[in-house]
């Protein structure tokens, strides 16, 4: 029990630490969704299984990436 209020306790201070870059970065990962899978599907003539898997493997990682980089920027802004 007090290790499952713990992780909560965690990811809310996260949250409210990083609520902006959060929220752009997941904005960010939905449009990069239906981008990537019109692109593959146009463009590569994938099927739409192939598209979506790879649309939801390759964003994940940019979100990430996204993020390293908008906490970096904030940072660097500040100054």
């Amino acid at each position: 029990m007090e290790l499952t209020s713990g992780i909560f306790k965690a990811a809310e201070n996260i949250y409210k630490n990083n609520k902006g870059s959060i929220l752009r970065t997941f904005i960010y990962t939905i449009g990069h969704f239906a981008i990537a899978i019109t692109v593959l599907m146009l463009v590569a003539d994938v099927s739409f299984m192939i598209a979506l898997t790879d649309a939801i493997v390759e964003p994940l990682a940019n979100a990430v990436w996204y993020f390293i980089l908008d906490k970096w920027w904030a940072s660097r802004s500040k100054n």
